[in-house]
């Protein structure tokens, strides 16, 4: 492999130029420079300010707690993060995928201490057939071999949701309604939700109370993007 890139030297996937590290797929400048998400809610990830005081959660989330545990979210959907997964969403660049588990895995220290299983987002099946993958699966997938944890594949989407994007917190609540049906038992205590964007929330909230209902003891969210 070590050859192979210096033979073929890997380029970076938002900047193109060569440079990325032996194993990577974003140079150190593309990487600095990434809209970084430095201070935000433990708990849903809404963008704030400064940070707050530990154990304090932001007041949205004091009125109405999520049913997951903690949120870790790497940057925010701004450029060049919103073009590059629009890509890999809608248009197939499956390139990007190893540069989003990169950056997950940047942030992935701060979840909480034993996790045991990873639970990527899962596509309704006839919306995963058209578009050949689901987006979340491929970031999750890496992430769970670095970091020896496995992917649960207890839940299903059950109900074919509108796309979700431009819609209100209301629209999103009625669309994931009962959208999510967990099946068989799992021995994992502790489950953190992999998912690319992270808008009102919504769809973690649908999915950690499946997931809460089906036996877990706790559930988290690791995520690309907040918007």
């Amino acid at each position: 492999m070590r050859l192979l890139h210096e033979v073929i030297p890997r380029s970076c996937v938002f900047c193109g130029e060569t440079g990325a590290p032996e194993g990577g797929a974003i140079c150190a400048g593309c990487f600095d420079d990434l809209p970084w998400l430095r201070n935000a809610c433990p708990a849903c990830a809404t963008p704030l300010g400064a940070p707050l005081p530990d154990g304090v959660v932001c007041g949205a989330c004091q009125n109405d707690p999520p049913p997951y545990h903690r949120s870790v979210v790497a940057v925010g959907y701004e450029f060049p993060i919103d073009v590059a997964i629009r890509r890999l969403k809608f248009h197939g660049h499956l390139q990007y995928a190893p540069a989003f588990a990169e950056m997950l895995l940047s942030v992935s220290g701060r979840l909480p201490h034993g996790v045991n299983a990873l639970q990527a987002v899962p596509l309704h099946r006839w919306r995963q057939l058209r578009r050949g993958f689901n987006q979340a699966e491929e970031l999750a997938r890496p992430v769970g071999r670095r970091l020896g944890l496995p992917l649960l594949a207890n839940v299903r989407r059950i109900v074919a949701t509108p796309y979700q994007s431009g819609l209100a917190a209301a629209e999103r609540r009625r669309n994931l309604g009962a959208a999510f049906r967990f099946r068989g038992k799992t021995a994992a205590r502790h489950v953190v939700i992999v998912d690319d964007v992270v808008t009102t929330g919504e769809t973690c909230r649908q999915l950690a109370r499946c997931l809460l209902d089906g036996g877990v003891e706790k559930v988290s969210v690791l995520a690309l993007a907040r918007a």
